[in-house]
C-alpha cells in the first residue's frame, strides 16, 4: 500500500510517518511538506482553510491509495487526477479541507480526527476568558513600558471574578462541555445553548440548558464553541450581540465567521462590551487598516487555541489508526462520508 503523508509544520510528515509505521506493516510512505503555519491556510480551489496547491497534491498522491493530512486541498481536480485514491484521512477536527461531493463521486472515503484538539482549545479558551476579565494582557504590557499602573486596582478599573459568574457557553461539543467543567471549578454557574446536545446531558454536567436569545441577557461572560456551518454563520449578530448586559465579556476561540464583526468596534468603545477575546476572525490574518486595532480591552492571539505538541501528535495518531482499520478491511471510525463505505459494503 503506498501512502502519502501530507503533513505541515505543524502535523509534520515525520509525526504523521511515525505514526502510520506503528499501524502498518512495510508499508510505502512518501512525504510533502505544505507550509502551514508560516504561510495562513486559505481557500483553494473550491475548499476552505486548505495549505499548499492542488498541483502539490496531485503530484504527490500519483499512484497512491492512501493520504493523511491536515491541510491539503483535496478538490474535484485533485480527486479526478488521482484514480487510485481510495482513502483520505483529516487530522483535524472537520475535513474542510475536502470537497467531499467530490470525493463521494470518485468513490474515495474521507476521515476525520474528531477530538484531536479538544483539551488544548478548552484550556486555551479559559485562559482568554481569564485574560479578558482580569485585564491580564494590559497589566503585562505596561509593565514591560516601564509604568507601573497601580490605578488598575483602583475599583473602577478592577477586574471581576470567575467564582459566581454566569458564563454562557454557545455550543457545547467535546471542546465547551470542557470547559463548562472548568469553569464550574472556579464556581461559575454555566448556562449554555447548544440545540445537537440533550438537555438531559447538559443538566447532568451541571449546566442549565437554554435557547441562545434567552441566555445571552443573562450572562457576564459568553463563549463562543459552535461549529461554523451556513446556520451558524453571524450566529452573534448585531442584534443577539445587543443582548448582552451592558459590561458583558465576550470569547471566541471557535471560528471567526460565528461573529459579526462590524458592531464590535462601537461595542467596546462605548462600553456595552467590557471585553472582547479572540483567537479568530472573519479574515485572517486581519488585514491593514482593520476596524479593531486600537479598541479598548481587546484580547488579540493569532489562531492558537489548539496548538499543543500533544495536538499533532494525537491528530497523527487518529488517522494513523483510521489508516490500519481501512489497511486490516475494517470500518473507520470517523467517516465523513459513510454513503462510500455503504456503496463498497
Amino acid at each position: 500500500m503506498r501512502v502519502v503523508a501530507a503533513g505541515d509544520n505543524f502535523v509534520r510528515p515525520d509525526l504523521l510517518e511515525s505514526a502510520l509505521r506503528s499501524e502498518l506493516a512495510a508499508p510505502e510512505i512518501s512525504t510533502l511538506t505544505l507550509p502551514w503555519p508560516v504561510e495562513p491556510f486559505g481557500p483553494v480551489g473550491g475548499v476552505e482553510e486548505a495549505s499548499g496547491t492542488e498541483d502539490q497534491v496531485i503530484e504527490a498522491v500519483a499512484g497512491a491509495e492512501v493520504c493523511v493530512t491536515q491541510m491539503a486541498p483535496f478538490t474535484e481536480r485533485v480527486f479526478a487526477a488521482a484514480p487510485s485514491l481510495r482513502l483520505v484521512a483529516v487530522a483535524r477536527g472537520g475535513p474542510v479541507n475536502v470537497d467531499l461531493a467530490a470525493a463521494t463521486e470518485a468513490g474515495v472515503t474521507v476521515t476525520y480526527a474528531p477530538g484531536r484538539n479538544a483539551a488544548a482549545a478548552a484550556e486555551y479558551a479559559v485562559g482568554m476568558i481569564l485574560a479578558a476579565m482580569r485585564r491580564i494582557p494590559d497589566s503585562d504590557a505596561e509593565l514591560k513600558r516601564g509604568r507601573w499602573r497601580g490605578d488598575f486596582y483602583a475599583y473602577s478599573e478592577a477586574g471581576v471574578e470567575l467564582e459566581g459568574t454566569t458564563v454562557g457557553l454557545v455550543g457545547y461539543g467535546a471542546i465547551g462541555s470542557r470547559v463548562a467543567r472548568v469553569l464550574r471549578a472556579f464556581g461559575a454557574r454555566v448556562l449554555a445553548s447548544d440545540p445537537h446536545t440533550d438537555e438531559e446531558k447538559l443538566r447532568a454536567d451541571g449546566v442549565e440548558p437554554l435557547p441562545l436569545e434567552e441566555m445571552l441577557p443573562r450572562c457576564s461572560v459568553v463563549s463562543l464553541h459552535a461549529r461554523l456551518t451556513p446556520e451558524t454563520r453571524h450566529l452573534l449578530d448585531a442584534d443577539r450581540l445587543a443582548l448582552l448586559p451592558e459590561g458583558a465579556v465576550l470569547v471566541n476561540t471557535a471560528r471567526g465567521g460565528l461573529l459579526d464583526h462590524r458592531p464590535l468596534p462601537e461595542l467596546l468603545r462605548s462600553g456595552r462590551l467590557g471585553a472582547l477575546a479572540l483567537d479568530v476572525y472573519d479574515e485572517e490574518p486581519p488585514p491593514p487598516g482593520w476596524s479593531l486595532h486600537g479598541a479598548p480591552n481587546l484580547v488579540t492571539t493569532p489562531h492558537l487555541a489548539g496548538a499543543t505538541r500533544q495536538t499533532a501528535h494525537r491528530a497523527a495518531e487518529i488517522v494513523a489508526a483510521e489508516v490500519g482499520r481501512y489497511a486490516r478491511g475494517e470500518r473507520v471510525a470517523h467517516p465523513a462520508n459513510p454513503e462510500v463505505l455503504e456503496s463498497t459494503a
